[in-house]
């Protein structure tokens, strides 16, 4: 393995909780380098059905270190919250490792958040409402509050005061709330920081450490290419890059470490929130494959909103592999797609009437339109095949499809949620 990177070609929701589940337990190190608990990963196993919005997903293996870096905006209480679970869930206690230069997401990221979607009504971006935007505002702002400043009390006043300058005119002027203050902050975050302290290390020389050692270390994205500020759809993107480019920066790894990149890709398309969705199909038909969708059906593991529904979108997924440098693919949901006579595929958009396999810019999708081809369907039950033969012919032939219009070699068949029901191509 050496250093994998596991993230989503397309909207999220693609199923890299599953991978990173079955990956991890060939790793010594799983990590999360970006994003917060704003989005999350089904997680089923032996030992249950796991959401996991702020860990990494090798909290199942009791021989992985699993770290939250740099990158990360840190939830204090969603971070207690799953830890929690996983303990009620009878899962042996993880071992965990926070950076500290990582940055905490606090209640008034939340509250502003939610003030602003509340303000922009129709207009809004479709936001979770967990206090990203405001948190990696804050950031690029130098307004943030690191890990480590909890641990020094007129350090950890300054940041707050500072913070709360431009916010509390905000919420007088904007919204009509009243002001926050520091000290009140300033007593629940030293409580928090001594629960803490045993897990926060400098988690940059521990993973440059395993580097040399030639430890299997795999990075953990959150969304997919789609949702990244610069390449994806913006302005319906999240606030952190989702590439596996940016897993250098909030990870804090080089980057000729990355040595294997799997790019998540769903057998159909589906997203939550706001924004241009090109394969969208609607009413009955996106009912029917929403219900069948994953194990418990296609809805939000964080929003737990109904997810918008379509069918496998080539150009989008082909743009967001180039973008990952995607050297293999880990198609997911398969199975899902058994009761369909045929299956239609998006190989091309139309966009003001002329027919391109590019993805376009922002300003141009929302005009795009699919060409659709469609590819004959099986018709069957595939969950217990166990290699790619034990498929029927035209799953087989729906496979190496959208391998053909990718460009990307398929190495792993998903033909359900266990970690068993994984099928390795060679």
């Amino acid at each position: 393995m050496a250093v994998m990177a596991v993230v989503g070609a397309n909207w999220g929701d693609e199923g890299k909780g599953k991978m990173t589940d079955v990956l991890a337990g060939e790793a010594q190190y799983v990590v999360r380098f970006q994003g917060g608990s704003n989005a999350g990963h089904t997680v089923i196993n032996p030992y249950g059905k796991f959401a996991l919005r702020l860990l990494p997903s090798g909290v199942f293996h009791t021989d992985v270190v699993n770290v939250i870096g740099p990158g990360v905006a840190l939830h204090l209480p969603d971070f207690w919250r799953e830890k929690e679970q996983l303990h009620a869930g009878g899962v042996p206690e993880p071992s965990l490792r926070i950076s500290d230069r990582a940055q905490v997401l606090l209640g008034y990221h939340k509250l502003l958040d939610e003030l602003e979607e509340e303000r922009l009504g129709d207009r809004r971006f479709g936001s979770t409402k967990s206090g990203i935007a405001p948190f990696y505002g804050d950031k690029y702002m130098k307004l943030g509050i690191q890990v480590a400043d909890l641990f020094d009390r007129e350090r950890l006043r300054d940041r707050l005061e500072r913070s709360l300058e431009g916010k509390n005119v905000l919420l007088r002027h904007l919204y009509g709330r009243p002001d926050i203050r520091a000290d009140g902050l300033l007593e629940e975050l030293e409580m928090e920081a001594e629960r803490l302290e045993p897990f926060v290390c400098n988690t940059v020389a521990l993973l440059h450490t395993a580097i040399k050692q030639d430890a299997n270390v795999l990075l953990e994205g959150q969304l997919g290419a789609l949702r990244d500020p610069d390449h994806g759809i913006y302005p319906y993107s999240t606030s952190s890059s989702t590439l596996a480019g940016f897993a250098t920066v909030g990870a804090g790894v080089p980057p000729h470490a990355i040595q294997r990149v799997v790019a998540v890709v769903k057998a159909y398309s589906s997203c939550v929130g706001e924004g241009p969705f090109v394969t969208e199909i609607e009413g009955s038909e996106a009912d029917e494959l929403r219900r069948r969708g994953g194990d418990a059906g296609e809805y939000g593991v964080n929003t737990k909103r109904p997810r918008r529904m379509g069918w496998f979108d080539a150009v989008a997924t082909r743009y967001g592999c180039m973008l990952q440098g995607a050297t293999e693919i880990a198609l997911t949901n398969l199975d899902v797609l058994g009761y369909l006579n045929e299956i239609p595929v998006c190989t091309a958009y139309v966009t003001d009437g002329e027919e391109s396999v590019e993805f376009p810019v922002s300003a141009r999708i929302g005009k795009s339109r699919p060409v659709l081809e469609r590819l004959p369907g099986w018709k069957s039950d595939i969950s217990g095949a166990r290699s790619f033969a034990e498929l029927p012919m035209e799953a087989q032939q729906y496979v190496e499809r959208i391998e053909e219009l990718i460009g990307v070699p398929v190495r792993y068949v998903s033909n359900g949620p266990r970690r068993d029901q994984l099928i390795l191509r060679n």
